[in-house]
């Protein structure tokens, strides 16, 4: 998947090489062991083949404003299942987990500003805009969610 442009446009820009995804994964592995939280593997429920991934993580982004020691929501998903409501169902139960799991209750993410899928599908689980911003060069939008606010 990671290998795909359509995938990697607005992540990067460029498809990874196996290396590249292989040192995502080992990421996503050092993620639980030593935070306790990290991504999921997504399987269709038909098919039980990968569609994609999506958890919380903290990168330790060097970005302006910071989101050090915020959970960073994000998400993935093949090109074949857009449209299909997988991201939607898959994003509700993992931010139900992290609603119990981050006392603080405040979650991050950080998407391209012509990513309007995913634009929506923050803004659907309660992600509000907090500034336009920059990474690596790539101009982002830091969306900000705490759902223990009244």
């Amino acid at each position: 998947m990671w290998a795909d442009p359509v995938v990697t446009h607005y992540i990067g820009g460029q498809p990874l090489t196996e290396e590249e995804t292989w040192t995502k994964l080992l990421r996503y592995v050092g993620h639980w062991s030593l935070m306790g939280f990290g991504y999921w593997a997504v399987e269709e429920k038909e098919t039980g083949r990968y569609i994609g991934e999506l958890g919380f993580a903290d990168y330790k982004r060097d970005i302006q404003p910071s989101i050090e020691n915020t959970p960073e929501a994000g998400w993935i998903f093949s090109p074949a299942t857009h449209g299909k409501g997988h991201a939607s169902e898959a994003l509700r139960e993992v931010l139900a987990w992290g609603d119990a799991r981050f006392a603080r209750g405040r979650t991050v993410c950080l998407i391209h500003p012509e990513n309007a899928a995913s634009i929506r599908l923050a803004e659907k689980f309660g992600y509000e805009e907090v500034r336009r911003t920059m990474y690596k060069d790539r101009d982002a939008i830091l969306f900000s969610r705490n759902p223990l606010r009244p």
